[in-house]
């Protein structure tokens, strides 16, 4: 989770500092943001995880303002980045199934972001294999069943990850009113609220489908990948899918379709197989 803080308005004479970019202690806290350190963090971000980051890009902004004002010159650094040295690591959190980026300067952490790839990637092969109609036990690899149990019943794939492995499955699906229906249902389960959420997957998903039965052209139509990117954000709370959950969602789906079926690959494809792997999970 990142540790940056708002920015203070009141830098004319002194210029910003990392205290008032970053939750940083000590010596550090009271130096300049300088144009060659954010170069160094820039740097390391694009060598690590081949992009900016948040903490460069904020470094970057803050330097370039103290360069403007006449705070810091083009080649200015400071000696707690130069002496301290700046780092970006990418490591793997093995319960979580995230991948986690790590950044710090002279050994503090300045920003800390948690991206959820491989439990999400795992869970897209068992949906894949799920809607081969095969038995899961026989399908699905022992290596992938203990990767995404290896936190135990509590750390199981979550309703929220089963919607984001649908972008994967089936993102190019134009929304209609059965994906509607079976999000807005994978929603309730996951919230344990009864009304839709304001601005989340539930509520996108049903403007989707309403402004997509007026558009003729499935290019031009809102896409699942659209409604479902990042889907665990915009839950306010999420748990891991079980059978009830897979068959309550399954069901909203079958109901609003005009042939009474789901989609291979989509909403409830995910959460059912997302749902039979946790129950393997916790009988292994």
């Amino acid at each position: 989770m990142s540790q940056e803080q708002p920015q203070k308005e009141n830098h004319e004479e002194e210029g910003i500092k990392y205290g008032d970019v970053f939750n940083v202690k000590g010596e550090m806290k009271s130096k300049p943001e300088a144009p060659v350190d954010a170069g160094m963090m820039q740097k390391a971000e694009t060598e690590t995880t081949g992009k900016t980051q948040k903490a460069g890009a904020a470094m970057q902004s803050a330097a370039a303002k103290n360069e403007r004002g006449g705070m810091a010159g083009h080649k200015d650094k400071n000696n707690v980045a130069a002496d301290g040295g700046v780092s970006v690591t990418e490591t793997e959190a093995h319960l979580s199934g995230s991948q986690v980026i790590s950044e710090s300067v002279a050994g503090q952490v300045v920003n800390r972001l948690e991206e959820k790839k491989r439990k999400v990637n795992k869970l897209v092969e068992v949906v894949k294999q799920f809607n081969q109609k095969a038995p899961l036990n026989t399908m699905t690899p022992p290596s992938i069943v203990q990767e995404m149990g290896a936190g135990g019943a509590g750390s199981g794939i979550t309703i929220g990850e089963a919607l984001e492995a649908t972008v994967l499955t089936a993102g190019k699906k134009p929304v209609e009113w059965s994906d509607a229906a079976a999000i807005q249902a994978a929603e309730v389960r996951a919230t344990g609220r009864t009304n839709i959420v304001p601005g989340g997957v539930a509520a996108a998903a049903q403007s989707a489908a309403t402004l997509n039965a007026r558009v003729t052209k499935d290019e031009e139509k809102i896409k699942l990948a659209d409604i479902l990117a990042d889907a665990t954000s915009k839950l306010p709370s999420d748990r891991a899918a079980t059978r009830r959950d897979a068959e309550g969602v399954t069901g909203a789906e079958m109901r609003n379709d005009p042939n009474l079926t789901t989609h291979p690959g989509g909403v409830s494809a995910s959460v059912a197989a997302a749902a039979r792997l946790n129950k393997t999970n916790t009988n292994t």
